[in-house]
């Protein structure tokens, strides 16, 4: 049963459209229909966390939000423009949509400062003096300021995904979408990366998470998004979702993973 609802306490916007909308996604690979058409509205600072089996297309999902993955049919729309499939505006409204994989993609030749200005600089034509600043104070936000001269390989896998999030934040995007971003770490090194991720959530970022985090799904998700065989299963409240799942796809899961 998919239930449609854009959940609980969203911020009044008034007619503003939602931030992110799909209508009618499909997505094959080859023979397999990994997203079955997806209907899905996002609102503007709702954070939304993704759930489901392996294989149920949650990453999927994730990555055409940014047209790093191409749908077959329907549309996908960020802050009420339609996402172009190719081109100078699929790489402006990219600009709009941070993410942040399980890989920390950090530029391994470049100082962690560096990984952060050059986007800005680059991409946004920012003055080099105040992307340097905003960086300094992006890094200090995620708690590694100390660290900005060193290059990656000289931190953590934990303090890499924070330069990696301070590195997307610092295009001023209006969605983040985060794909897996704690199963390459450590357990040691989890909480301090869903730490930043609970404050960008409680200052009102529109966030897209998938991740195998129940705690985090409790403690920062406005919104539960369970997905199996490629399509919504359901959409509901954390609360709701945690203990009173209403499918039997829902009920299996939280069986296999909260009995660990």
């Amino acid at each position: 049963m998919t239930v449609s609802q854009t959940g609980p306490a969203t911020p009044d916007t008034g007619q503003a459209p939602p931030m992110i909308s799909l209508r009618g996604v499909d997505k094959y690979f080859g023979d397999l229909h990994v997203l079955d058409h997806i209907d899905l509205e996002i609102p503007r600072g709702q954070v939304v966390v993704v759930l489901g089996p392996s294989g149920s297309g949650k990453s999927t999902l994730c990555r055409t939000i940014n047209r790093l993955e191409p749908i077959d049919a329907g549309e996908i729309r960020v802050d009420g423009t339609v996402l172009p499939s190719e081109g100078k505006e699929l790489a402006r409204l990219r600009t709009d949509v941070g993410m942040v994989f399980q890989s920390f993609n950090l530029f391994a030749h470049k100082t962690i400062l560096e990984n952060v200005t050059l986007a800005p600089i680059k991409v946004r034509k920012k003055d080099k003096a105040e992307a340097r600043a905003n960086a300094e104070q992006l890094l200090a936000r995620v708690g590694i300021a100390e660290q900005k001269d060193k290059y990656p390989a000289q931190l953590s896998g934990g303090q890499q995904q924070r330069v990696a999030i301070a590195r997307s934040l610092a295009m001023e995007p209006k969605v983040m979408l985060f794909d897996e971003p704690t199963s390459a770490l450590d357990p040691e090194m989890v909480n301090e990366v869903l730490d930043v991720m609970v404050s960008l959530a409680k200052e009102g970022m529109t966030m897209v998470v998938v991740t195998h985090e129940m705690g985090f799904a409790r403690k920062a998700a406005d919104r539960v998004v369970f997905m199996a065989d490629g399509a919504v299963v359901e959409d509901t409240d954390p609360e709701s979702f945690f203990t009173a799942p209403s499918s039997d796809r829902a009920k299996d899961f939280l069986g296999k993973i909260l009995g660990h």
